[in-house]
């Protein structure tokens, strides 16, 4: 039987969410929900609802995708969204998980919900949690880029006055390369610079624009930040790239574990890790495990199609 996916929010995420499903051929795609008035909405073939409607679809939907941006839509939509069905989300504001975390483990009673599922937090965080027991005496160092960062140019966009907005995240190649030697010491204006790409509406304040990009807590504030006026911006192509290591020693002997990614679509490898997460989700929820979940809380067999016997004569 297959799993009844929706997609909340019909975004980049969400498209690439509904780009990804066929590839998995015990899934379906039951519904996707938006703001927006549903009949201006196009896909593939899915129904689509208002979000406000959710509650209409319980029972209808085993695990839902929300696709939202962590700055202003999960906040509000992953905790009541998880109250009614299993759901899995990209959250990325990583300084507040910790409460992202508390407000979806209350809501989610009688349903399963995984955070914080993307390459960044999620994917590149396994890589930490590993790297850091296997080179205890060691210096990690995580770095994005070069590539469009959806949530802060999402964040971006939520800046009033900013008609539209793409922001690029650029390591530096001093500090990649000091991290590779193990270097501690790094801070984070050190290694990377953030580069904005912010088109106005008429008569806005672009002064003022450049001030709250660049306070902005959690996203700009204490970075490099260069803001670029400009008349359009190209949300087509979404490329990324990221790299985690930990530099570490045992005895004399120096070792370097590194794990580096690159990204022809942000979305599309983005939706990959939700979608196998939403079959982790399943599962869990299967068994009864209900409240919310991160990626050090799921075995690795869970997010495959494949059972234990295949896992183990194919990839072991």
């Amino acid at each position: 039987m297959s799993i009844r996916i929706g997609i909340a929010g019909y975004g980049n995420i969400g498209r690439g969410v509904e780009t990804v499903i066929p590839q998995n051929p015990d899934m379906e795609l039951a519904a996707v929900l938006t703001r927006r008035n549903p009949r201006d909405v196009k896909t593939s073939g899915a129904p689509v609802f208002a979000l406000d409607a959710a509650e209409e679809l319980v029972g209808k939907i085993d695990v839902m995708i929300l696709c939202g941006g962590s700055a202003k839509d999960l906040p509000e939509q992953g905790p009541r969204l998880a109250a009614l069905f299993n759901t899995v989300d990209s959250f990325d504001t990583h300084a507040v998980i910790p409460e992202y975390f508390a407000k979806i483990n209350a809501a989610a009673v009688k349903t399963t919900a995984v955070i914080a599922a993307g390459w960044d937090p999620g994917l590149f965080s396994a890589m930490r949690l590993m790297s850091e027991v296997f080179l205890p005496d060691g210096v990690s160092h995580t770095f994005w880029g070069r590539g469009v960062s959806q949530g802060h140019s999402d964040a971006l966009r939520r800046v009033e006055g900013v008609r539209d907005a793409v922001q690029y995240t650029v390591p530096k190649k001093a500090a990649v390369d000091a991290a590779r030697h193990g270097e501690a010491n790094l801070s984070t204006q050190e290694k990377h610079l953030r580069e904005c790409y912010v088109v106005v509406e008429e008569g806005a304040d672009t002064r003022r624009i450049e001030q709250e990009i660049k306070a902005m807590p959690h996203y700009f504030a204490g970075y490099d930040t260069i803001v670029h006026f400009v008349d359009a911006v190209n949300r087509t192509d979404m490329p990324h790239a990221g790299l985690s290591l930990r530099a570490g020693t045992s005895g004399a002997n120096r070792h370097l574990m590194e794990m580096s990614l690159s990204m022809e679509s942000n979305p599309e490898f983005t939706a990959g890790i939700l979608v196998a997460y939403a079959r982790a989700a399943a599962r869990l929820a299967g068994e009864g495990k209900h409240g919310a979940k991160t990626v050090f809380d799921i075995p690795l067999s869970y997010l495959s199609p494949k059972d234990g016997a295949a896992l183990r004569r194919e990839l072991l």
